[in-house]
């Protein structure tokens, strides 16, 4: 797959809304000071700054880019450690899948704050995961997990994703009553009660370990 990833924003609000980690691509060549290759394998993708092959202005709309087919890339970036109890938490990228793929997806993950960035890889525990995926004609779904007591737990809601060429932007916002919302390019797709879509809590009908079969 290719995939250009142009924004990425983590922000948390309650009164003031503070943004703990904002990136454009404005600077050129320095992101690589910001952003680490991680050295887990010796075979990981490898990114290059670039606005793709088609864009509306080639400086504004740089951002990472993947080089080679069939690879799998991981580049971790770090912010300021924060909590967002009591706050509502924005994540929001920007990814164009300019290749047109038919596997494949392009994703944040949203690490605690331990993380060995350089040793970092595809089971390297998380918080969030938000992303689209994308796998043949039946499955184009945004895919938004939470780590909750050690487990990885799947959105069970299906929210379909964009599976064209263009830049898309992807909006995941949590809020502290326990409701959330998915957007794309600022439209709302889904949102909910998070207990009632995650499986976060025990269900609330079990088997009676006591009952038995009658004789009859």
């Amino acid at each position: 797959m290719k995939v250009l990833l142009l924004l990425f924003l983590v922000s948390v609000t309650f009164a003031d809304p503070t943004v703990f980690f904002k990136e454009e691509f404005a600077d050129g060549a320095k992101w690589t000071e910001r952003w680490v290759e991680s050295k887990h394998k010796s075979d990981i993708g490898k990114f290059e700054l670039s606005a793709g092959k088609f864009y509306g202005d080639e400086e504004r709309e740089k951002g990472l880019k993947t080089t080679q087919d069939a690879r799998f890339y991981g580049l971790p970036a770090k912010f300021d450690k924060f909590s967002n109890e009591g706050k509502t938490l924005v994540v929001q990228f920007s990814v164009k899948y300019e290749q047109n793929i038919d596997c494949g997806g392009g994703y944040v993950k949203l690490f605690s704050s331990d993380l060995d960035q350089t040793d970092m890889h595809g089971d390297s525990p998380y918080n969030i995961m938000f992303r689209p995926d994308i796998c043949g004609p039946g499955t184009k779904k945004v895919h938004v997990i939470f780590n909750y007591n050690g487990k990885n737990m799947l959105v069970k809601k299906d929210i379909r994703c964009k599976d064209d060429v263009y830049t898309h932007v992807y909006t995941l916002i949590v809020k502290p009553d326990n409701t959330y919302k998915v957007k794309i390019d600022n439209e709302k797709v889904e949102s909910g009660d998070s207990e009632c879509d995650w499986d976060f809590l025990p269900a609330k009908n079990i088997p009676d370990l006591n009952a038995k079969k009658p004789d009859d």
